[in-house]
């Protein structure tokens, strides 16, 4: 039905034929003969076929169409002179039997009948069917002229506070007439008031497809039951999807209670630990809000075991004792689930203390603790604190400690030389009658109670001699002491000794040597042998004889426990000696072991780079040189140690370029120390583009259209960026006339021809490729295209030349065959005579026997 008439009339052509005036009625339409190719292109016919001959037709027409609307004009060719229409007509789509206009006189609507199937014939003057009959189609095409209903005048739902946000607690839903297919009948929900709204932020939300309502996560949070319990919202539904100014609306009210959430987290639970009920034992129970709900519950922690069940009406259980020394809170989740599994609401925790009962102990910290006190202690001093402990829970009666002494040996000279405090575990001493020479030591047994259970603890308390004896040393003066400034730290340069009075193996005659005089930089060290109280000075940082040739040292012998009153440290604690350090000959020494320096590629030669200093100890002076300098690139001065370029650096050869230093020093012994020198080179733009695959391409003769060939340009430069090249062609117009390239991207671009005639034969064509460095270089290049026949694997066939002189292929062949028959020749021979010697030996055989009876 989409064909234009080569006679059809349109305004906008401004045709000048004019538009002749569309009939207004029936009547009008049978009486008058209007010219309907004109008319149809005037008034709108959407480019139907205006007219021709009965045939099966479909129609598609807007319902809702007023007035005369012409479809179609059959023509009619003798004996026809009318036509008669039946079928699905309703009293609106009729046929103007005389002249064949197929027509509407009034509307259709697609919600009524979508669509109708009528038949048309052709009748002679005496109303004889002589044509036909002809099925005629009309589709009734949709127009948005019903608006959305809902299902119900009025919805009511009920909310629980603290509802999951996003889960549906109700739906709405509304249905359009119009056609389903088409957004006439799509429908969009939205929530359009909310009363009351004492919020910033809507507290409901509804899926704008399915009509789902749900609580938003303000309303999640903050809808109470006691401040507001009913709330009332207006719906509206659009259709063309909620999308256009014209879509058609509803609105319906949504009436919401508000109840009270059961789904609350219990108050934490108690329970005795060990306990010798029978299990499962009830702690607490949980409630969804509606029946038939599935409860489980959730660990928090990865627990070896887990001691609780939760049942189908959501009591919970401990499953079996627990040891509150192991675990004192269990924390975990409720969860209630749907059927189908997904949760209803936010998992519950749930909280469970174990309560401590008195089941454990005493426990001693040591098995034995020791104790010392000096026989001079004065009455009522601390000695020392006896340490146990209770596992059971910290600051409750349950691991409230009481200590007692219940024994003590020997008990000389008198019982009850020390008393306990009874919270603190503190010994005490209540006598200030010890003495070393008649006991040396005590033992004493503590009990430890917490008053359910009680423990023995054993206390050892040694006497010890009071700190009345200084160390002395066994000379005063150990002379001098000559070393090498290198010698290594940690080695032994001397060793002394001083002795003590004192009980041995106490702190009271145990030595410690210190370094009192001549030493600020702590150069030495003294280590001392706690078995003989003997002093090792040791080097503990490297000597420099340059700093400092000689040390006069002071050393002096303490104890660590302190002195008895009165008693005092003299010079006979007090020890000489002097260290002179020899001068040895020293490397110089870099003031970096590696140099490092950027630098750019283009820098002129004689540049300089860097200077690198040494400095020898003994202060000879220092010759530099440059080793590993590969490439000649680096030069360093002789005597300032100043490193200049040499030669053209270059990035694309070789960007981190790596030398020795070496400072020798002028002397006898010229001794020598070297240092890295890192050189890295930075990028400029000195490289042209260039081609990476080389410059000869082929084309396929002879050529069609579309035909092109990829290229692809690099540049050797450093790439911080995606590179971007610009190609073009150069040389004459001849050139740019036969050829052209387009760009593909920063690093490709076709080359292709611009038409079909080129000959069979090669090309050169100039190309030229800018990079967009800074400054851009320009790379210049002769692409070698050859235009030739191609084999059937798409490659260019090359045809060997028949040079004169040279054998052709007949004569090659020929030749073959030739050899091949000498061959053949040659080992026929061979053979034949094989079997003559063959035959001939055979004879031979056969004449033995008479030969050896002759003989006999």
């Amino acid at each position: 039905m989409a064909g234009k008439q080569p006679g059809e009339c349109r305004r906008k052509s401004g045709h000048p034929c004019g538009c002749p005036k569309p009939p207004r009625n029936a009547q009008e339409l049978q009486d008058i003969s209007v010219d309907l190719k004109s008319s149809a292109a005037c008034h709108g016919m959407n480019e139907l076929y205006i007219s021709g001959p009965l045939q099966d037709m479909t129609f598609s027409v807007s319902e809702g169409t007023t007035g005369v609307h012409v479809l179609y004009q059959f023509t009619m060719e003798p004996p026809a002179v009318s036509l008669r229409l039946s079928g699905e007509k309703d009293g609106v789509i009729k046929i103007a039997s005389k002249k064949g206009y197929l027509y509407l006189n009034g509307s259709l609507d697609r919600e009524t009948k979508a669509i109708h199937r009528l038949q048309v014939e052709a009748l002679n003057e005496v109303g004889e069917k002589v044509k036909g009959p002809y099925s005629i189609t009309i589709n009734v095409q949709d127009i948005n002229d019903n608006p959305p209903k809902f299902d119900k005048s009025k919805y009511k739902a009920i909310v629980w506070e603290n509802s999951r946000p996003g889960k549906p607690f109700m739906y709405v839903h509304a249905t359009d007439h119009d056609d389903p297919t088409t957004p006439n009948a799509q429908l969009s929900y939205s929530i359009l008031h909310h009363f009351p709204n004492p919020y910033i932020q809507m507290l409901f939300q509804i899926d704008n497809v399915t009509g789902a309502i749900s609580t938003s996560e303000t309303g999640s949070r903050l809808l109470n039951h006691q401040q507001q319990d009913m709330f009332i919202l207006v719906v509206t539904v659009k259709d063309l999807a909620g999308m256009s100014e014209n879509a058609l609306t509803s609105n319906i009210d949504v009436e919401i209670t508000v109840k009270e959430n059961l789904w609350k987290a219990p108050p934490n639970a108690s329970i005795k630990e060990n306990s010798t009920e029978p299990h499962p034992i009830y702690i607490m129970q949980v409630h969804w809000n509606e029946p038939g709900a599935k409860y489980g519950l959730l660990e928090k922690e990865r627990l070896s075991r887990f001691p609780f069940t939760i049942d189908q009406n959501g009591t919970i259980y401990v499953t079996e004792p627990l040891d509150r020394e192991e675990k004192e809170l269990y924390s975990f989740f409720a969860t209630a689930k749907e059927e189908g599994g997904e949760e209803l609401g936010r998992p519950l925790p749930i909280f469970v203390q174990v309560e401590d009962i008195n089941d454990n102990p005493p426990v001693c910290q040591n098995a034995l603790t020791i104790f010392e006190v000096q026989e001079n202690e004065e009455l009522g001093s601390n000695i020392g604190t006896l340490h146990a402990t209770d596992m059971d829970k910290e600051n409750t009666l349950n691991s409230r400690l009481q200590f007692r002494i219940v024994e003590q040996n020997p008990k000389i000279p008198l019982d009850n030389l020390f008393i306990i405090q009874q919270e603190a575990g503190t010994f005490q001493l209540s006598r200030s009658s010890l003495n070393k020479q008649k006991v040396s030591n005590y033992s004493v047994t503590v009990e430890v109670t917490d008053k359910v259970f009680t423990t023995l603890c054993d206390v050892k308390i040694n006497v010890i001699d009071m700190n009345d004896q200084i160390p002395i040393f066994e000379k005063s003066d150990y002379g001098n002491w000559t070393i090498l400034e290198d010698t290594p730290v940690g080695e032994v340069i001397l060793e002394i000794q001083a002795t003590d009075a004192d009980e041995p193996f106490t702190g009271s005659s145990q030595i410690i040597y210190q370094i009192e005089e001549g030493d600020q930089n702590k150069n030495f060290i003294i280590e001392t042998d706690p078995q003989t109280n003997r002093g090792f000075v040791k080097i503990n940082k490297i000597l420099d004889f340059e700093m400092s040739s000689v040390y006069n040292l002071t050393v002096k012998a303490a104890n660590p426990e302190p002195l008895v009153k009165g008693v005092q440290y003299n010079s006979s604690s007090t020890a000489y000696f002097r260290v002179l350090v020899a001068d040895v000959n020293e490397v110089p020494v870099f003031s970096k072991n590696t140099y490092i320096v950027d630098i750019f590629e283009d820098v002129p030669v004689g540049t300089l780079v860097m200077n690198v200093t040494a400095n020898d100890p003994e202060g000879d002076r220092i010759r530099y040189t440059l080793e590993s300098n590969k490439r000649n690139w680096l030069r360093i001065d002789t005597f300032s140690g100043a490193i200049y370029t040499h030669a053209p650096l270059d990035r694309e050869a070789e960007h981190e370029y790596k030398v020795q230093v070496t400072a020798t020093e002028e002397n006898k012994k010229s001794q020598s120390s070297t240092a890295v020198f890192m050189l890295f080179i930075k990028d400029v733009n000195d490289n042209p583009p260039r081609l990476t695959k080389g410059n000869h391409l082929f084309f396929c003769h002879p050529l069609h259209g579309g035909a092109r060939a990829e290229i692809q340009a690099t540049d050797d430069d450093q790439q911080l960026y995606p590179p971007e090249f610009n190609f073009s062609l150069g040389g004459g117009e001849n050139i740019k006339s036969d050829w052209e390239i387009s760009r593909i991207d920063g690093t490709h671009a076709y080359l292709s021809p611009k038409h079909t005639n080129l000959e069979e034969k090669n090309y050169s064509i100039p190309l030229t490729i800018n990079d967009n460095g800074k400054p851009p270089r320009e790379g210049n290049l002769n692409l070698q295209v050859n235009v030739c026949r191609c084999t059937d694997e798409k490659r260019c066939f090359i045809e060997v030349e028949n040079h004169s002189g040279m054998p052709s292929t007949g004569m090659a062949v020929g030749t073959l065959l030739g050899v091949l028959i000498s061959i053949v020749f040659i080992v026929g021979g061979i053979f034949l005579r094989l079997e003559y010697k063959k035959m001939k030996g055979l004879k031979r055989n056969a004449a033995k026997p008479s030969e050896l009876k002759t003989l006999t």
